[in-house]
């Protein structure tokens, strides 16, 4: 009896090894081969979709504190640039990159807060934090991305130093940043555009 009840044991033993192995051994080629963060994001994804993750459209206005146009950036074809030369719109600016699950994740609702609120008054500005330009370019080739893309060119003002990303700005005509989000969020919803379009 004893004989059975230990053979068990380790039989049960042995199988928990087994599955632990494979599932370790799954996370490391998801790991190991870079397809973690596309997982990742899409299981982020979902949580969108929930839409309990909403920005902030409600500061009130002793909240918002001045923009910083001095920022420095290049665009996806390499021509220099900075924000100033959007100054007097409404500019939508997103750090993100291609390594960071929660942007891919908010990626497709940007894309389609772009479509359906396409207007010279608002200007978005999403820049790529990689380091390989590249392989920016080659995602959002891959994704079919039409937002106005950019890389920074130099140092980001304090105004921007957020170390979490993905982060985005509300900047207002008159230069203000009217809302600020760290971390992802459902841009898409009809509160955002009415928001957007307020200014």
């Amino acid at each position: 009896m004893q004989n059975k009840t230990s053979s068990k044991k380790r039989r049960s033993f042995k199988r928990e090894l087994i599955e632990w192995g494979c599932i370790l051994g799954v996370i490391g080629i998801l790991y190991f081969s870079g397809l973690h963060v596309p997982v990742i994001g899409n299981l982020q994804r979902v949580l969108l979709w929930t839409g309990l993750m909403t920005p902030d459209t409600e500061l009130p206005e002793n909240q918002y504190r001045a923009a910083n146009y001095n920022l420095p950036l290049l665009s996806l074809d390499g021509d220099d640039s900075t924000l100033e030369e959007f100054e007097g719109k409404t500019i939508f600016l997103n750090f993100w990159a291609t390594w960071c699950p929660p942007c891919i994740a908010e990626m497709p609702n940007i894309q389609a807060l772009y479509e359906s609120i396409e207007s010279d008054s608002i200007q978005f500005v999403m820049v790529s934090l990689d380091e390989d330009h590249q392989k920016a370019r080659n995602y959002l080739e891959r994704k079919e991305y039409t937002f106005p893309v950019y890389f920074l060119n130099g140092r980001k003002p304090g105004t921007y130093n957020s170390t979490v990303v993905p982060t985005t700005y509300v900047i207002s005509p008159d230069g203000k940043i009217v809302t600020e989000r760290r971390g992802m969020a459902d841009y898409n919803t009809s509160r955002f555009k009415e928001f957007l379009r307020s200014f």
